[in-house]
């Protein structure tokens, strides 16, 4: 593996950012995809448990809840477009701008959700109305991560990029906890019949509320320090999508199949576990709910942590070690969860939840190292975008090949030991390149 090259004196200082002004940005950065996996955790709960019998009753209830898992995977197909479109964008006329657009339209098209009539009060507009929403929100993400990203490394010193780059990923366990909590509360305060009537609006409606706090955060800061670079030398691309594969498409699949685990482990983890630890384990729905936000709880410590860690031996080593880590408890992990007891739900949500968090935790680094700030926007954006319309699939192939073997113990170890191995091919290959700094500060 290469060591962390000496960096130069303009790109260790950086004249009229201090320390608070990034952690500022960071904070931003963090509260935007928060509300980002807030809405994805949303729809993969509900999915999982009502949006079949809501929408799609005349499928049945195998039907309903493929078709709810496929709607999943409707809004990943339309979100490399959002990246091309939002990419550009960022590359164009800056990281903010883009961003204030993305998180209006995943807020609006979230809360749209909550008031979208069921199947019994207007048949098969409401499913229709769902899917549409759904491809609203994948537009939005294809550019909210790959901005994010850049909003917090882009005011980082290089020489910590590592841990600002992580910084955001907290937002993947902050959505996951508070989506959990408001569903786990709704179980406690009302019954099954009233959530199904009414109650699962609630979690959805919430959305409106917190877009405005993001809206104002993001509108408070300024463009990144890198992109102002970029106007001043005249160095933006016309065209940087396409330049991404003409300049960099060895680093992109490298980025790609890097993000694998890191996104495709949580649909696992989180989606399919819901339907299969209640439909096939016997587990409670809210056993399911508490075990996920004691993991998400864990990772609000070890994401930082992981963060500081790849700042210091390199965002592709740490992405490398959890990839490693979580292929060894693959299997293991799903053989103990037949025992169905909650202790064991616990411990694989902590273990099958730390362990990919370190893919999670270093990729953002690694994919900013692998590509110069002129074209980082989209090829972040169109990286991550391709990575997570490839794992969105994961639910609904993983519950098909379920239903092929029997349900067989192994099958859900099978699908995230592949996807621990292509992460691990991914991190080495990043591992053997140097790094990529702002070439805009040399």
């Amino acid at each position: 593996m290469t060591s962390t090259p000496t960096l130069a004196a303009s790109e260790t200082d950086r004249p009229g950012i201090t320390p608070g002004t990034a952690r500022r940005v960071a904070i931003a950065s963090f509260v935007g995809t928060s509300l980002e996996s807030y809405d994805f955790y949303l729809y993969a709960y509900f999915a999982a448990f009502f949006v079949g019998p809501l929408f799609f009753t005349p499928l049945g209830a195998f039907g309903g809840v493929l078709a709810g898992f496929l709607a999943i995977a409707a809004g990943f197909v339309i979100r490399p477009v959002g990246a091309v479109v939002f990419g550009h964008l960022g590359d164009r006329i800056g990281r903010r701008p883009v961003l204030l657009m993305t998180i209006l339209l995943m807020g609006v098209s979230t809360g749209l959700v909550g008031v979208l009539p069921s199947y019994a009060a207007a048949g098969w507009f409401g499913g229709v109305a769902l899917v549409l929403l759904r491809l609203v929100q994948g537009l939005s993400l294809g550019g909210e991560w790959g901005g994010s990203i850049l909003l917090a490394t882009e005011y980082a010193n290089p020489k910590r990029r590592g841990f600002y780059a992580a910084l955001p990923q907290l937002g993947s366990p902050v959505g996951s906890i508070l989506s959990a909590v408001v569903f786990i509360v709704l179980t406690l305060t009302m019954s099954q019949a009233d959530i199904a009537a009414w109650g699962w609006r609630i979690p959805f409606l919430t959305a409106f509320p917190l877009l405005l706090v993001s809206l104002y955060l993001r509108w408070s800061i300024d463009e990144t320090p890198v992109f102002r670079k970029l106007i001043e030398t005249g160095r933006r691309d016309r065209f940087p999508v396409l330049d991404v594969f003409t300049k960099a498409p060895t680093a992109f699949v490298i980025a790609i199949g890097a993000a694998v685990l890191g996104i495709g482990s949580y649909s696992l983890m989180n989606t399919y576990m819901v339907d299969y630890g209640t439909a096939v384990l016997g587990f409670k729905f809210q056993d399911l709910l508490v075990a996920t936000t004691i993991g998400g709880l864990l990772q609000l410590i070890t994401i930082p942590l992981f963060g500081l860690w790849a700042a210091k031996i390199g965002s592709a080593r740490v992405v490398a070690i959890g990839a490693i880590g979580t292929l060894l408890v693959a299997f293991p992990m799903y053989f103990l969860l037949q025992s169905a007891s909650f202790g064991v739900l616990v411990g694989s949500m902590i273990i099958g939840g730390i362990l990919p968090t370190l893919s999670w935790a270093g990729l953002g680094g690694l994919m900013s190292d692998l590509f110069p700030s002129p074209i980082r926007y989209s090829a972040l954006s169109v990286a991550y975008s391709v990575a997570a319309l490839l794992t969105s699939f994961v639910p609904a192939l993983t519950l098909i090949f379920g239903q092929a073997v029997g349900n067989a113990w192994w099958h859900p170890g099978i699908v995230l030991a592949i996807m621990s191995i292509i992460t691990l091919l991914a991190a080495w290959a990043a591992s053997r390149r140097v790094p990529i700094l702002d070439e805009t500060e040399s």
